[in-house]
């Protein structure tokens, strides 16, 4: 009988050591910083045996710790939490690089209260570790609230710590491949403007060059250049999302009157084609980065302005989602354009990818949706389209309701 608890507790450790090292091997060959953070959370909940987990890494701009990811809580919820450095149990993981239990919050002076009453979630106990690279710390792993009223012992210090250890060499990694791989897309985009750009100073030395020859090269020049700001200044925005670095100034705000505002914007564009705009049952508060969702209901509309019909019609409605356990609203974008082939709408939020509208041309930089799939992600939302060639596509985006 004596042989029994000791096998078993012997078991369970080997297999706990398994699944440790199966993790850690999905860890290196993971490079999306999503799916990766995702991926940590789980694992540390199930390696500790507690309720939650969760992630917060380094800001430098503010000298705070921000949380990336949480097992039980959408970003929406989390975003604007600043975590000091000073003053917070996280904080002072991070300062010293070394783990930390506490057994009751309640009776913790540096615990940091403005997560429980910003997401009304009751922390017992935790669990935290500094996420050390070789040469630096990155942030803090947390284990919160151990389940059947156990208690935090060594075993669960050493498991979590072996796995933030691990976790944030796989975040750097995953970092720099999207940097690495971002600058060579950028690179090759920036090819083509810049070679027109050549090509038309070339021509302007001629002295032969006809004036009306000389006029056009001009503006061809002009617009490769807008083309260029523009293409610079979305390659940061998406570079910053990407990251991690662009953090959402979440706050209520009515969602009829943003999208008047940004009708109002493409009104001169919907005129030159005889595009008519229409809309229905806007009358919902949301919870969001306005300037953000701005900017994303700003692309779609102009997406469906240009790919629309000559006389044709563009129709924005919104109503309650059903497609998230918290109350969220879906919002779409209907246009009467010539519609968006099987083949390329699996790839419409890819970055640089481009629809040729109904002249043959590719126009813009293909970076507006992989932007706006990147901010409302970011809200804990979806973005997703349904089109049919020859009718019209639908794009619809979802936003939590305040």
């Amino acid at each position: 009988m004596s042989e029994t608890p000791h096998t078993n507790t012997h078991y369970d450790l080997l297999a706990h050591y398994e699944y440790l090292i199966e993790i850690s091997q999905q860890l290196t060959s993971t490079l999306d910083l999503t799916e990766l953070l995702g991926k940590i959370t789980a694992a540390a909940k199930v390696l500790t045996n507690t309720e939650a987990s969760s992630i917060m890494l380094y800001d430098s701009q503010v000298n705070a710790l921000r949380f990336e990811v949480t097992s039980n809580l959408n970003p929406d919820q989390t975003e604007s939490i600043i975590i000091p450095i000073e003053g917070s149990i996280a904080g002072w993981i991070f300062k010293h690089g070394e783990p930390r239990v506490i057994e009751d919050v309640t009776k913790e002076p540096s615990y940091f209260g403005q997560v429980a009453d910003t997401v009304d979630m009751q922390t017992r106990n935790l669990l935290g570790v500094p996420m050390r690279t070789h040469d630096k710390v990155i942030g803090v792993l947390e284990a919160l609230n151990k389940r059947d009223n156990q208690t935090f012992d060594e075993q669960d210090i050493k498991t979590l710590t072996t796995l933030a250890s691990q976790a944030a060499i796989a975040i750097e990694n995953a970092r720099l491949f999207q940097q690495s791989d971002f600058i060579a897309e950028m690179v090759h985009e920036l090819r083509t403007p810049l070679v027109a750009l050549k090509a038309s100073t070339s021509l302007l030395l001629r002295p032969d060059l006809p004036e009306d020859r000389r006029a056009d090269t001009i503006l061809t020049m002009r617009a490769e250049t807008e083309r260029l700001i523009r293409m610079t200044s979305e390659f940061l925005d998406l570079a910053r999302l990407e990251s991690g670095r662009a953090h959402l100034n979440l706050a209520p705000f009515d969602l009829k009157e943003l999208i008047d505002e940004c009708v109002e914007v493409v009104r001169h564009q919907a005129a030159d084609k005889s595009v008519t705009i229409g809309m229905a049952n806007m009358d919902y508060t949301v919870r969001a980065d306005r300037a953000k969702v701005k900017q994303v209901l700003l692309n779609l509309l102009s997406n469906a302005i240009k790919y629309n019909r000559e006389n044709g019609n563009i129709e924005v409605s919104a109503y309650r989602s059903t497609r998230h356990p918290y109350p969220y609203v879906e919002i779409a974008v209907a246009d009467t354009g010539l519609g968006i082939s099987k083949e390329y709408q699996k790839n419409m939020f890819q970055k640089f990818f481009r629809v040729a509208d109904s002249e043959g041309y590719a126009q813009g930089t293909g970076l507006g949706l992989a932007i706006a799939r990147r901010i409302i992600e970011a809200h804990g939302g979806k973005i997703w389209l349904e089109s049919e060639q020859g009718v019209g596509s639908t794009f619809f985006i979802t936003l939590p309701l305040a």
